[in-house]
């Protein structure tokens, strides 16, 4: 068993929004900025095999956070507020294709939920799972670094979860201002404040 993971009968594995909306060629923005190759290196190259990994060699509590769609109907006021009166930050989506997983497939032992903003533990699910299973560490994958990752590690750190963060296992997109902003997250921000940032190969 990894050293790292101090409480392995506590830990879950929390996989954020592996979704064609965050990953998929066909969602790609060139116009602002957004594309996802590294993200799709990332999640075929390494999150599926570790996903497995883990739940091999670790446990069974792997979480998949997907997304209700990302359209006026299911997101929250002040998001859509924030996207009407700021137009550099609007990304609505649509319903279908872009809410499904992408090139994952969640195992029947997988808890699957889904949110609607940027925080995982917006979710009441989320919290009530975690409290039925005694969970107080979480392994931290997926898109995006410096979004929902970010959101939900700060978040779920201020209700008393403790947090690992693989560094081969968070992507953002390809625009170089948010890999330059992703580097410092990685190298300061988290690991001093938030939890231990280590390589996949440390856990599984």
């Amino acid at each position: 068993m990894s050293e790292i993971l101090k409480f392995p009968d506590k830990t879950a594995l929390l996989v954020i929004d592996i979704v064609n909306s965050c990953c998929h060629e066909e969602c790609e923005d060139p116009s602002i900025g957004i594309t996802y190759n590294k993200i799709r290196k990332m999640v075929d190259e390494r999150l599926l095999k570790f996903v497995d990994a883990y739940r091999n060699r670790v446990n069974k509590n792997v979480i998949m956070m997907g997304l209700q769609p990302w359209t006026r109907d299911y997101l929250p006021e002040n998001i859509v507020r924030l996207y009407d009166g700021s137009p550099e930050a609007t990304y609505f989506g649509e319903e279908g294709f872009e809410e499904e997983f992408y090139h994952i497939e969640p195992a029947e032992t997988d808890f699957v939920v889904k949110k609607n903003t940027y925080d995982c533990f917006a979710s009441s699910e989320l919290v009530d799972y975690l409290e039925r299973r005694g969970i107080t560490d979480l392994v931290v994958c997926g898109v995006f670094t410096d979004g929902c990752v970010l959101s939900s590690i700060i978040s779920g750190f201020s209700k008393g979860y403790n947090f690992i963060i693989p560094r081969d296992l968070v992507e953002t997109t390809d625009l170089p201002v948010r890999q330059e902003l992703q580097s410092l997250l990685l190298d300061y921000t988290l690991p001093i404040q938030y939890g231990r940032v280590v390589d996949s190969s440390e856990i599984a």
